[in-house]
This record gives structure tokens, C-alpha cells and sequence, in this order.
């Protein structure tokens, strides 16, 4: 069996190897949207934010949203089939998803065992031409478009969910 790198290396090892065009932006820390939005505002394309969750059956998701949307996390359940959720804890997520709080990305799933977090990406996301992570860490950022994240989730051995995720009225 082969050996997966995980961490940045693996993720640009696998960018590479599956010839997925990206572009690659570094800036100062953030952790939070609205520490985003000042590093956003250089950088094309679709921002987004991560909810890292666990539903009342035990189970763990991360879910990929545009920034500016509010979730309704009342109605998420229905939308992509779990039970009531609420925010996972810190711990829970390092030992996961091998990141810490502020670093929160779909392409950490390149650290996580099959079936150990569901991951769901926001349709409209999942069809854009541009959406920007990071790439592990709170002090870069990737762009590349939805549909090569789902690749990415795929060939690492997940199969992401792509829902239309409710939010909440301003």
C-alpha cells in the first residue's frame, strides 16, 4: 500500500500529481471572517468560511459556506441529513483533521481517515469558477475552483455532500 503524505506537502504533492490549477496567495494571519475580509479584498474569486460540527448522534462534519453567509444551524440538519448539530471542539478537530481553530478548510481532509467527518460543500460554491481556502494554515490562501475541491475530496477517499446550505435572513 502506498504511504499518503499528509499536511502542505501532501496537498501540493496531490495539486501537482492530479495537474489541479490553482493560485497560491500568502498574507498575515487571520482567524477570523471579518480578519478576512481585509486579505480578501486583493484576492478574485468566491471567500469562504468552515463550520467544523458535530450532530447529536456523535458524528463530525465540516461544512464549506460562502464567508458572508449566516447558517441557519436549526435547518442545516435536514439540508445534509444528520441530527441536530452543534460547534466540535478544538481538540476534536486537531485530532481529526490535524489543524487547529483559525485554519479551517476543506482540504484538511487530506489529514482525516474515510468516514471519520462528513464534509459538505455549499452548492453554489461546488459550481464556482474560483473558491479560496487555505491550504492548511490561517496565513495563505488557495484558489481553485469547486469542482477540483471535490476531486481533491474524493481522491483523498471521501465523498463530499453538496447541499444548498440555509441561512439566515440578515
Amino acid at each position: 500500500m502506498l504511504a499518503v503524505k499528509r499536511g502542505e506537502e501532501g496537498l501540493r504533492a496531490d495539486l501537482a500529481a492530479l495537474a489541479i490549477p490553482f493560485e497560491a496567495h500568502e498574507h498575515s494571519a487571520v482567524f477570523t471572517v471579518e480578519e478576512s475580509r481585509l486579505v480578501d479584498a486583493d484576492i478574485p474569486g468566491a471567500h469562504t468560511k468552515n463550520l467544523f460540527l458535530k450532530d447529536a448522534g456523535g458524528a463530525f462534519w465540516l461544512v464549506t459556506v460562502p464567508a458572508a453567509a449566516r447558517v441557519d444551524l436549526k435547518a442545516l440538519p435536514e439540508a445534509i441529513g444528520c441530527k441536530r448539530v452543534s460547534f466540535g471542539k478544538a481538540e476534536d478537530m486537531e485530532r481529526l483533521l490535524g489543524i487547529s481553530p483559525g485554519s479551517v478548510t476543506p482540504l484538511a481532509m487530506i489529514n482525516a481517515e474515510p468516514g471519520s467527518v462528513t464534509v459538505v460543500l455549499d452548492a453554489g460554491l461546488a459550481q464556482a469558477e474560483r473558491i479560496n481556502v487555505h491550504p492548511l494554515r490561517n496565513t495563505g490562501t488557495l484558489g481553485l475552483t469547486g469542482a477540483d475541491v471535490l476531486r481533491l475530496l474524493r481522491h483523498w477517499g471521501h465523498e463530499p455532500v453538496v447541499a444548498e446550505i440555509p441561512t439566515k435572513a440578515d
